[in-house]
Order: structure tokens, then sequence, then C-alpha cells
């Protein structure tokens, strides 16, 4: 078997991809860039190919089968990247990854108290030397009533840690965890929206919650609310979240994933033109964070998803029931 690794990064991944090949007895090969229709042909011999959480069209899908692939294994959670209905046409077979859910609620912790304390702002000024107070008191989390959407791994882990600051907690969910319940107060989404100081998002994208936050949902939340996104880009409508930056009804956002962030995030862009106005006017915010999509970086997430990539291979050619499968 062998696995064909796109957006292999040297300094990182390498070195836990080569651990196990030893461990598993799969070989594989690297490449330093995303997929395309114009370089998939160098999948050809290889059964399997992993890919980050980059756009994958149909045409790439036909054009992974036409070269032999049967398994995509998706260094993310999140398949929304994928067409599932194509690639069973296609008789290819689609893993994901699952990480440790640390990584991405202490991330969102961090952004949360940043927001709450102007901590970009802060250290901006800081940098000219303009050390006086004017604009920069900020507000103390522990006193905040959090809204906390999607309560699976990652939004359950971010309500445990939550609860040593001893802030109220609310929750929506279409499944409810009872194990959250212990802690945090499940709402209905119009409750959540009415009643939090900060809203977080943990929820997969799909076509229902495509701009679960948009103008009508920022209109019914508490004056000088903040909003943090660390799960996907879609589930925030940018050009409400920067009317309301702009009205003040939003009090500030920290946002690790953007709309349209492909052929942004995870590249060096440096000294080029982007052709992003969303993103460019959130960032001349003093009260907006973006961060490029890094929450879920640490050493072992990465050593998760590395793993993943090989274990779903293994559960696949034995013809067991794989978890990982999208």
């Amino acid at each position: 078997m062998k696995i064909f690794i796109y957006n292999l990064r040297e300094y990182d991944e390498k070195f836990f991809f080569d651990q196990l090949t030893q461990e598993y007895g799969f070989d594989y090969t690297g490449y330093d860039d995303y997929q395309t229709v114009e370089n998939i042909p160098m999948v050809r011999g290889h059964e399997a190919v992993s890919i980050l959480a980059s756009e994958c069209t149909d045409e790439m899908l036909a054009a992974f089968a036409d070269n032999g692939v049967r398994y995509i294994l998706t260094r993310s959670i999140g398949t929304d990247h994928i067409n599932l209905q194509k690639c069973r046409e296609l008789g290819i077979r689609v893993g994901h990854s699952q990480y440790s859910p640390d990584s991405v609620a202490n991330y969102t912790i961090m952004l949360m108290l940043m927001v709450c304390r102007r901590f970009a702002h802060i250290m901006k000024r800081a940098e000219l030397q303009d050390y006086s107070f004017k604009n920069k008191m900020g507000r103390e989390l522990s006193g905040c009533t959090v809204g906390i959407i999607g309560t699976g791994r990652i939004g359950k882990t971010v309500i445990d840690h939550l609860a040593g600051f001893g802030c109220k907690m609310l929750a929506y969910d279409l499944y409810q965890n009872p194990e959250v319940s212990e802690r945090a107060e499940y709402v209905s989404l119009e409750e959540l929206f009415a009643q939090s100081d900060i809203v977080t998002l943990h929820t997969p994208a799909t076509k229902e919650n495509y701009h679960l936050i948009d103008r009508e949902a920022i209109k019914t939340m508490k004056d000088g609310c903040m909003i943090i996104n660390a799960a996907r880009g879609t589930l925030v409508d940018s050009d409400a979240l920067i009317e309301g930056i702009e009205s003040g009804k939003v009090g500030g956002a920290a946002l690790d994933v953007l709309e349209d962030e492909a052929g942004l995030y995870f590249l060096n862009r440096s000294g080029e033109v982007i052709s992003n106005r969303q993103m460019a006017i959130l960032k001349s915010f003093p009260n907006v964070i973006l961060s490029p999509h890094t929450a879920f970086y640490t050493d072992e997430a990465v050593s998760d998803m590395c793993r993943c990539v090989f274990e779903s291979v293994r559960a696949f050619e034995a013809g067991e029931v794989n978890p990982l499968e999208a």
C-alpha cells in the first residue's frame, strides 16, 4: 500500500509520517503543494491520497479515480470540502481526522480572553510606546455569559475548561449531551443569542448552518456581544459581522477561520496583493483578531492527524468498520 500525501510539511508532519511508516508498514510519497487536476496524475501507483481542508472538486475526484485512487484521507475533522456523494459514485472511500480537542478548546479560550481584555489593541499601542489607559479597559471573562454553539468533543471541552472561570454558560446543539448539562444550560438558539455576552462556534460546516451568524442573528444579540469562531469560516457572514462591528452592536470578534480563506491560510503570501476585501476591513478594526487557522496546531494534534491517515487505510484494507469514515 502506498499513500500520496499532498501538502506534506517537512518541518513537522514528515517526522510523524516517517515514524508511522515503520509502525504500519505503509509507504508514502510526499508532495509540498495542493492537489490540482494537472498534478493528480502524479498519484498513479498510489491507492490512497491524503489532503488538507482545501477544495477538492468533482473534477479532481474523477481524476483521482481515473488514476487508481481508492481512498481519500483528509487531515481535518470536517469533510465539507469533499463531495461525499460523488466519492460514493466513484467507489472512493473517505476518511477524516480526529485530534486532541484540547488544542482548539485552549485556543478558543485564549481568543475569548484576548477579546475581553482588548489584548491585540493594547499590544499594538505598546509597540508604539503608548502606555496610556484610554480605550484599553476590558471585561472580566468570569463575569460574562458565554454561549457555546455545538457541544461535540471540542465544544464540550471548551465548557469543561471554562467551568474554572466561573462564568455562566449556555449551550445549543441539535443533540444534547447529558454531561454538558451538568455545567451548562441548554437553551434555544434565539435565547443563546439574546443572553450571551460571548458567542463561540463549534459546529461543522453544513448547508443548514451556512451563515448561522447573519444579520438577523446579530440583531437579536446583546449590545456589545463578542463573537468567537475557531470552527469554520462559512458559519459567519463576514459582511454582516462588519456591519455589526461598525454599528457597535458587536463589541469584538476573534476569528481563526474566515470566509473565502482558501488560497490564503496555510500559505506564505508575503508581499502579495490579497484580493479579500472582507479580510482587509476586519483587520482594520482594533477590536477584531484574525488568526490564520491555527487553533488546531499543536504537536499532539498534528501527530493525531497524521496517525488518522494511516489508521483509516489500515481499517479500510482490513475490511473493518472505520470510525473515521466520512
